[in-house]
């Protein structure tokens, strides 16, 4: 009998990249269905505070927020050196008025908006929106400073913005860690035989891509209309790599510390439960 998953990933290249082979039945789910919904990143955090997946792709803060209910798998993760969030601005602004400026975030439980309370040492004043807001509520003024994340490293020069600080750079001198961004949760009430084909499944699904680099092209641009062939192969590159097909030792070890770091700010509640769903 097939056990029906609810699965969700985000729009961006990285996860229908990792995702495309599963979502085309090219690999072997046996005994398992996906029911597949694409949403940005911060619309799975909240609907998976809701317990609307039982897989989902989430922000590492989000994690951190829900391991009561749900536990990371050890594929399908977005971290790396050199692809963190960045703080931008209009020229001439000042870095030193960050604290007192209202800051455009792409989501409360975003990982960025983490990183950037952890660079600040204390709560920013954040203002959630859509991460494809950002960039043109910071060039028309509505903001002083946004943190961009995704494809926005890429572009928003185009935007006539100015980068003021790389938090995954400022993350990676402090920790000499890799930044951990998003990973692929699973719900703990999951049995163990389906959270283990599940888990199966997502790692081949990754293997698929990295062996098939081009195929899942038309896939990808069907949820990043607005980007370029040339910027979604920057962007996968960046977002995809080692740590994608199994977040290893040291992705664990940049996890955790991002949870300590937050706990010890008070950003974060406490919590006993294992990182890994299995």
């Amino acid at each position: 009998m097939n056990r029906n998953l609810r699965l969700g990933y985000s729009t961006c290249p990285n996860d229908t990249f990792i995702f495309y082979a599963l979502a085309h039945n090219l690999i072997d789910c046996t005994e398992l269905t996906f029911e597949i919904e694409l949403a940005d990143v911060e619309t799975l955090n909240q609907r998976a505070r809701r317990g609307a997946f039982d897989i989902s792709k989430l922000s590492f803060a989000a994690i951190g927020y829900l391991l009561d209910k749900y536990g990371l798998l050890r594929s399908g993760a977005a971290l790396g050196r050199g692809c963190g969030p960045v703080v931008v601005a209009r020229p001439g602004f000042d870095l030193k008025k960050l604290k007192t400026k209202k800051i455009a975030v792409p989501g409360m439980w975003t990982t960025a908006c983490m990183l950037l309370g952890l660079y600040l040492s204390g709560k920013p004043d954040a203002v959630p929106m859509s991460f494809d807001k950002i960039m043109p509520a910071v060039q028309n003024g509505d903001f002083d400073f946004g943190v961009i994340i995704h494809e926005g490293r890429f572009t928003y020069k185009e935007y006539g913005l100015i980068g003021l600080v790389d938090l995954g750079e400022w993350w990676e001198q402090k920790t000499s860690l890799p930044v951990p961004l998003g990973g692929i949760a699973m719900r703990r009430d999951i049995a163990d035989r389906t959270a283990g084909r599940a888990e199966r499944a997502i790692r081949e699904s990754v293997m698929y891509a990295f062996n098939n680099r081009t195929k899942a092209d038309n896939y990808i641009k069907r949820y990043a209309q607005e980007m370029t062939l040339a910027v979604i192969h920057q962007h996968i590159d960046l977002y995809v790599n080692e740590f994608t097909l199994d977040a290893g030792d040291e992705g664990e070890e940049a996890i955790n510390k991002l949870f300590v770091m937050a706990r010890d700010r008070g950003i974060l509640p406490k919590s006993n439960m294992p990182l890994f769903a299995n």
